[in-house]
């Protein structure tokens, strides 16, 4: 197993900064490829929320490094990476609401991270960025953790109407802003499958393409370079901004070879 692996990121249309963030690695292991792949998307109503998201990706990309090879060859290799990750994402986010308090800033970030070990995916969510496995469908794994989306599961909104519900831009949760330091991280594992395409986005990229172009544009079969999918994702993100996307926007892409 190999990857091929592209990303894209602008601040858009309207923000002076990009308050997004992403990560790429990789490693060759006695067990084979393994890559960590991050999205963050710092809150723009909070006053650092690049500094939230800089700080995640800096902790993840540490983590990969120092702690991962180690827990790689355990006896439970699947309980112990779910337990790791998730004990790295918990302690990110006591170290920003400590940073906060001690600076008076109000720091926030979303995290979709998926980290890929022997055939198998491991995702970690918080808040609305998203994760979509594509083949010959369009498979969301993530679900949005926003006011919008609590109203689409009690059957008062419908998928159509949260798309443009203002409430789809609040947030129930996200690293280094929730109030009682308590997070519910989504975690989803599954066995990777070959010559399938991994999309993780931010909302910005999101909230602009609906699934049937997604599936168009990023269907597997069409890429076989990095620079195909590079150009794609710039692509994307440019049909994004011209339809009017005031909000940072963010795409990272990993085909399974």
């Amino acid at each position: 197993m190999t990857f091929l692996m592209a990303h894209h990121t602008d601040k858009g249309i309207q923000k002076k900064t990009n308050q997004d963030a992403l990560l790429m690695k990789t490693a060759d292991t006695a067990k084979g490829k393994v890559g960590l792949f991050v999205v963050c998307d710092g809150m723009g109503g909070l006053s650092h929320g690049e500094l939230a998201s800089a700080t995640v990706v800096k902790t993840m990309s540490d983590w990969f490094d120092e702690e991962l090879p180690g827990i790689i060859f355990s006896d439970n290799t699947e309980e112990a990476v779910v337990n790791q990750l998730t004990s790295c994402i918990l302690g990110i986010n006591e170290k920003i609401i400590a940073y906060g308090k001690s600076t008076g800033l109000r720091l926030g970030t979303t995290i979709t991270a998926l980290l890929i070990v022997n055939m198998q995916y491991y995702l970690l969510h918080i808040g609305d960025s998203r994760a979509y496995h594509i083949r010959e469908q369009l498979r969301l794994l993530t679900k949005d953790q926003t006011l919008a989306a609590r109203e689409v599961a009690k059957g008062n909104l419908t998928e159509e109407e949260a798309r443009t519900d203002p409430r789809k831009n609040v947030l129930l949760q996200c690293i280094g802003a929730t109030k009682t330091r308590i997070l519910d991280v989504s975690v989803l594992t599954g066995a990777v499958e070959s010559g399938a395409m991994y999309l993780l986005c931010s909302d910005g990229f999101h909230h602009r393409l609906s699934d049937e172009e997604l599936l168009e544009h990023l269907y597997p079969g069409r890429f076989v370079r990095e620079q195909d999918m590079k150009k794609k994702a710039v692509e994307l993100i440019e049909l994004v901004k011209n339809r009017q996307e005031t909000d940072n926007i963010s795409a990272l892409l990993i085909k399974i070879i």
